[in-house]
């Protein structure tokens, strides 16, 4: 079976992203996902650049976009406010997240005029009647997070109030998250979970990251890159354990598959053809 699919996207803050990200949507947009999103800098630091991208991807290249929202520093009224720019600018999809606070500011910590958690964000956007809201999760115990019960109890908050359904955080192994899977359905979460599916682009940066968000490196894995990057091989390691992933995935019943690209896609695009999924090609001026 051929999986839907989607991609993230991050707002680029130069010259040079802003060429990276225009390539990038240029070459993942004649996949036909079904929605790409666009990500919030921490803190909100580049909300005014991902409304500028959010516009101009999803007039350029006829994408649904889903735009990202966060509770961070901001009070009720701004975020709603921004919310329905995006509704007048034809977003009709929001991934509703808490955020990351400012770099150096500690621990989150609600404006005092804003949205205590995500939940609340999720019940005033969904309450608005003009999106359909999507939120994150976490197969493995986010690093502020008690363990995997309080990961799902807090999930199943966030889709009981008005989210439609959750993209996880990425990992490395198909088997993580099947039991995700299996423990939220058991949990009586019903909504559809679809797999964040990270092409590694530097087995470094890949580990850095997998620190900051509570994934699990398994020891084989780098000891795969060790023998890759040594000669040489490190790309096409990268999109073989990529497609492998997703078909194991796929074999396990998952029907959506959402990339983070990191605005660069030749290994995305790579992975969704090992998938079967092929661009859609336009016939013009063709006698």
């Amino acid at each position: 079976m051929t999986p839907r699919i989607s991609f993230e996207f991050f707002p680029p803050q130069t010259l040079d992203a802003s060429f990276r990200l225009w390539e990038a949507a240029q070459v993942l947009a004649p996949l036909r996902p079904g929605f790409v999103s666009v990500t919030y800098g921490a803190g909100g630091t580049t909300r005014k650049l991902t409304h500028e991208a959010v516009g101009a991807i999803g007039q350029n290249f006829g994408l649904n976009v889903a735009a990202h929202l966060t509770c961070v520093e901001a009070s009720r009224a701004e975020t709603l406010e921004i919310a329905d720019a995006y509704a007048a600018a034809g977003v009709t999809e929001i991934v509703a997240l808490r955020g990351d606070p400012p770099k150096g500011a500690g621990a989150f910590r609600p404006h005092p005029e804003g949205f205590r958690d995500t939940v609340e964000l999720v019940e005033a956007l969904a309450g608005t009647g003009k999106f359909k809201v999507r939120v994150g999760a976490y197969p493995e115990p986010h690093p502020e997070a008690a363990g995997t019960a309080g990961d799902i109890a807090w999930l199943k908050r966030k889709i009981d109030a008005g989210a439609t359904s959750a993209i996880t955080q990425f990992f490395f192994e198909a088997e993580t998250f099947f039991r995700f899977r299996d423990a939220c359905e058991k949990a009586g979460i019903d909504a559809p979970i679809i797999p964040g599916i990270l092409p590694i682009q530097s087995w470094d940066g890949a580990k850095r990251f997998a620190a900051r968000c509570g994934t699990t490196v398994p020891g084989w894995l780098d000891e795969a890159y060790a023998h890759a990057i040594r000669d040489g091989h490190e790309t096409l390691l990268s999109t073989a354990l990529a497609s492998e992933l997703c078909d194991d995935l796929i074999q396990g019943g998952v029907t959506d598959l959402h990339f983070y690209t990191l605005n660069r896609p030749q290994m995305t695009r790579d992975v969704c053809f090992a998938l079967g999924i092929v661009p859609e090609v336009s016939l013009q001026n063709v006698a």
